[in-house]
């Protein structure tokens, strides 16, 4: 059994080539798949411009074409943001959020099915790691949210459940998929990838995706506070996380962007605005500060709206570029993780 969803075109290509087909055949069903805006095709029964025989074979073959389920679907009724809850074939619950912007539509796609890294403040830590998700389940994510709203998706970010460079070859494999030309041909400028440090993953990505955006979950300006709540900062500290980020910006002229949740008495201060300041000043860099949604059994809470702009306000007077993220679905469970977390239906798997 091959899931023809998780091929890249040169893949796909060798495939038809070795099923004694015309190398172009694997294209045309590679754009059946990726290429339809909201009706691409999850059967070969739906891909008309094939021969009936080519069609009857491929099913016989073992070959098939993967398909999420939409197992619930939060709709904000104030900004359009659209969360969902999407369903693997062995059982898996994920999730995935479609935000509409002023710039275009957003989305925000999982690469794991839990996440291993143990963020105290963070919803998706919950049940720890069940395993990484496939290119073609990735990828899935945008083609389902895509024919479910009949919108087109301008931006992706790899920012929901998981650790993008906890499941790099996977992670590769899916921008290799969404940037080919043939399918949803998703210009690489308009993709982030968020990790939450791994320096290791941090090097390579800057050697082989230099045109994606690389996005950077920091949270606090020390390592004594990082450690308490990002457990990988005892294996990839706050200045050597920095240091590979501010790498990455001079080799490839692109801005990082740091993520900084701020929580209410833990790292809101003045101080340590300019601590932050301190870390990044000079670098071409972005600071994104996020109120922090509150999970359910954290003890962390998110800070005000004024104490959030005093802190920006710093950051600036260091010169240090910041913003405060425009809070989206906040009349829907908001926080990565939570809808998963509080799923109570009865596919296998779910947790």
């Amino acid at each position: 059994m091959v899931d023809l969803k998780d091929m890249t075109t040169e893949e796909i290509e060798q495939f038809f080539t070795e099923f004694g087909e015309k190398k172009f055949r694997g294209r045309q069903v590679f754009r059946w798949i990726y290429g339809r805006e909201t009706d691409s095709a999850s059967d070969f029964s739906d891909m008309t411009d094939l021969s009936k025989e080519l069609r009857e074979r491929l099913a016989d073959s073992g070959a098939y074409i993967s398909s999420m389920k939409i197992l619930k679907v939060q709709a904000s009724k104030k900004d359009g943001t659209r969360k969902y809850l999407l369903g693997t074939g062995d059982g898996m619950a994920i999730e995935t959020v479609f935000m509409k912007y002023k710039y275009g539509n957003s989305i925000c796609v999982s690469s794991q099915a839990g996440c291993r890294m143990g963020c105290r403040f963070c919803a998706s830590a919950e049940g720890g790691l069940k395993r990484g998700l496939t290119a073609g389940e990735i990828a899935d994510q945008i083609l389902t949210v895509r024919r479910d709203t009949g919108e087109t998706i301008n931006h992706v970010v790899i920012m929901g459940t998981g650790e993008p460079f906890d499941n790099y070859e996977q992670v590769d494999r899916f921008l290799k998929i969404i940037s080919a030309k043939e399918g949803i041909g998703m210009s690489l400028r308009n993709i982030t990838v968020s990790t939450c440090g791994l320096i290791e993953g941090i090097k390579r990505f800057t050697g082989e995706w230099p045109q994606v955006n690389l996005a950077i979950s920091l949270h606090a300006p020390d390592d004594e506070r990082r450690n308490e709540i990002m457990p990988v900062n005892r294996k990839c500290p706050v200045k050597e996380v920095v240091k590979a980020a501010g790498e990455h910006a001079e080799k490839t002229g692109r801005r990082v962007t740091f993520e900084y949740a701020l929580m209410d008495g833990f790292n809101d201060s003045i101080h340590d605005a300019e601590k932050l300041a301190g870390l990044l000043r000079g670098m071409l860099c972005h600071v994104n500060l996020i109120p922090l949604n509150k999970v359910r059994g954290s003890a962390y809470s998110g800070t005000g709206r004024e104490i959030a702009e005093a802190f920006r306000v710093r950051l600036e007077a260091w010169g240090v570029p910041a913003t405060i993220r425009r809070e989206l679905g906040s009349d829907i469970d908001a926080a990565c993780g939570q809808l998963r977390a509080s799923y109570s239906g009865t596919t296998t798997g779910v947790i």
